[in-house]
């Protein structure tokens, strides 16, 4: 049984009135709303130094490498060098919450670097629905806690002056869950087959990674509150620039990477001046955040929170010494009610000065080359009227577009005359939604005339429970890491070649900013003339504007 690691620089203070019994309420809410548990913490041995060992591995497959903190023990695995759980910052908790990231305390000795960090605090999405299984979210390792920035690496050799590619990938789950540690994000077999090295980090979530504080009174210090969990990812970058030659990467060839999430924080990066000069490639996988919270109802949601743990504004600092179980419980609270309370990175006009592509493309990254794509129906990751029939998408269709409802169903069972139901639904909340902000980020990109963008759509469908999900939200993630072989993606002959073609495009785009490789057809830079599109199915082909009359259809409707 793990138990809770202790806060020794966190001071002891009475209770405010009613905190306990909240925490007993607020537990309950969470399970009657089906909230999920949340998981146990971490033991301290993970993150524990244990003795010098002269540079030197302790024994046989075991390996030490260089930080600018102190040496770091991993292990080799079938040839790869694997490091989790390496600190990039200090712990996020008590005086720490809400504060920018502060470094890591250095070590003397080697630290172990073998088993996976911490996650940042957050639910677990329940494992009776069929989606989450598909994906495995609920399994991220590492236990819970507040000491979670940390990052895990994996590479072909250490400090061998090889200067490998560096691809860091930012994981998914929106701003509230997930972990690099997640099974869809193994580093090892890309870094085995394409030679480069793989980054993933771990980084605060939700309400205390973005608890927009500063516009309700709070302190000066709580200045960046609202936007500590992408401050976080710009100490990862940071620590990767200092460090990663020890672990025989390039750091001035870095791309920067992410999927749903993971693909918000990476548009959010390229609109960071403090993140300018540390990548060097972006791609964006069904996750282009044109816009972010703004900080009125970032604010809103702050307060929010306030109410909810019994709080007013003037007691804004005792936030730090509340449970982060607490926080987490607060927070579920609030996002089951009505409107949601989330929790996101605010436009403090500061950290992040502006929307990242609204109403333009940044200026401050208009040199780095993004690839940005969709899949063909992203959004069957929250539908689970799989039994839908023609009837019933008709009368979803009234509701979503009243008077155009015949309209719209006609243009898609024109162009997917052999689709199910439930997958042109599908289709239809993905065009009029992700599918549109991807184009619209694309073509903001290109409008600049500096570095390219490159659009894809992902047809090839997951054969997970049945093929019922087309080609779902996620089906690519794996094969940005040559992962294949799971629920997700399968085992056959054609998956496995894609796998391949997807995995060399990304690394020839993270060596050189140009996805073209041999076995695939030439893919053009986007231009709001052609946009060629890179369509990956089990026969790869570019098309200009795919399905144009489904495009003008929505821009005309939602005009």
């Amino acid at each position: 049984m793990v138990t809770r690691k202790s806060n020794s620089n966190r001071a002891a203070t009475p209770d405010p009135p009613g905190r306990r019994q909240f925490l007993k309420q607020a537990s309950l809410l969470v399970a009657g709303a089906q909230a999920s548990a949340i998981l146990p913490l971490a033991s301290a041995s993970s993150h524990a130094a244990t003795s010098p060992q002269n540079g030197k591995a302790s024994s046989k497959g075991l390996v030490v490498a260089e930080t600018t903190y102190g040496k770091v023990r991993g292990a080799t695995v079938d040839g790869i060098k694997v490091f989790k759980g390496i600190p990039y910052g200090g712990t996020a908790a008590g005086k720490n919450r809400f504060m920018p990231p502060t470094k890591p305390a250095a070590w003397t000795g080697v630290r172990d670097a073998l088993e996976w960090g911490h996650i940042a605090p957050q639910t677990i999405a329940a494992g009776r629905i069929d989606y989450v299984n598909l994906i495995h979210w609920m399994n991220q390792p590492g236990g819970q806690g507040e000491d979670c920035l940390v990052l895990n690496v994996w590479t072909p050799a250490i400090k061998d002056g090889g200067k490998r590619p560096v691809l860091v990938s930012l994981h998914g789950g929106g701003f509230a869950t997930g972990s690099g540690g997640a099974p869809g994000y193994n580093g090892q077999p890309l870094a085995q087959y394409a030679n480069v090295v793989v980054v993933t980090i771990n980084h605060r979530l939700g309400c205390l990674g973005y608890l927009h504080l500063a516009d309700l009174g709070a302190p000066p210090e709580f200045a960046s509150s609202g936007v500590a969990g992408m401050l976080d990812c710009v100490a990862a970058l940071e620590w990767v620039r200092d460090n990663i030659e020890n672990f025989g990467g390039n750091p001035g060839n870095v791309m920067i990477f992410g999927q749903s999430g993971g693909g918000a924080k990476t548009s959010t990066l390229l609109a960071m001046p403090s993140a300018k000069g540390l990548f060097h490639r972006a791609a964006v996988q069904s996750g282009s955040a044109l816009r972010l919270t703004p900080r009125e109802s970032a604010a809103k949601s702050a307060e929010r929170m306030l109410a909810q743990i019994g709080l007013t504004k003037k007691r804004i600092t005792e936030l730090q010494d509340v449970p982060f179980e607490m926080m987490i419980a607060a927070q579920a609270v609030l996002g089951a009610q009505t409107p949601p309370a989330g929790f996101a990175p605010v436009v403090d006009g500061s950290v992040i000065p502006r929307n990242p592509f609204d109403p333009t493309a940044p200026e401050v990254s208009a040199d780095i080359p993004v690839i940005i794509g969709t899949t063909l129906d992203d959004a069957a990751l929250g539908l689970t009227n799989f039994e839908l029939d023609e009837a019933g998408l008709k009368s979803i269709l009234t509701t979503m577009v009243k008077d155009n409802a015949d309209r719209v169903l006609s243009a898609y069972r024109k162009a997917y005359p052999h689709a199910s139901p439930f997958l042109i639904q599908a289709r239809i909340l993905t065009d009029r939604g992700g599918r549109r902000n991807a184009s619209t980020m694309a073509e903001r990109k290109a409008a600049m005339k500096r570095a390219p963008a490159y659009l894809y759509r992902f047809d090839f469908p997951s054969p997970g429970f049945g093929g019922k999900f087309g080609a779902v939200h996620g089906i690519d993630v794996g094969l940005s890491f040559h992962n294949f072989g799971d629920q997700m993606t399968g085992t056959s002959p054609e998956m496995r070649a894609l796998a391949d073609k997807f995995a060399s495009m990304w690394v020839a785009f993270a060596k050189t900013g140009n996805p073209n490789i041999p076995g695939l057809p030439e893919w053009l830079a986007y231009t709001p003339e052609t946009r060629p599109t890179m369509i990956f199915d089990q026969a790869c082909r570019v098309e200009n504007d795919p399905l144009r009359e489904l495009r003008l259809l929505w821009d005309e409707i939602m005009a």
